[in-house]
């Protein structure tokens, strides 16, 4: 089991940054990867940066440039750093871990970007 705590979501500015912060706990050595994923009003839940075990980063078009996924394995957390906000960056931000065959979702963090 893989416990996944998510904060550093709020209200912002367009332009302005936040940096989402996922807490992991339990079977740490079980994870594979680990990314953020959000879902807007209205809209499916989309990737948004996905870090591998071994550091390898993946991101959406979208966010590329913007958004930078990182890790520290001593604190046990990933964030995301969210740069050049823009109010269509407007969603609920989901941490995700995966472990073989499982997927652990976070409750959520709503961020919010306003014009």
């Amino acid at each position: 089991q893989v416990q996944l705590v998510e904060s550093g979501g709020g209200l912002v500015q367009a332009g302005g940054s936040l940096r989402l912060s996922c807490a992991v706990s339990g079977s740490i050595f079980s994870i594979n990867s680990m990314g953020w994923y959000r879902r807007a009003p209205g809209k499916q839940r989309e990737l948004v940066a996905i870090i591998s075990n071994g550091g390898n980063t993946n991101y959406a078009d979208s966010v590329k440039g913007r958004f930078t996924i990182s890790r520290d394995n001593a604190k046990d957390t990933v964030y995301l750093q969210m740069n050049s906000l823009k109010p269509e960056n407007t969603a609920v931000y989901y941490c995700n871990a995966v472990s073989g065959i499982y997927i652990y979702w976070g409750q959520g963090t709503q961020v919010t970007v306003s014009s």
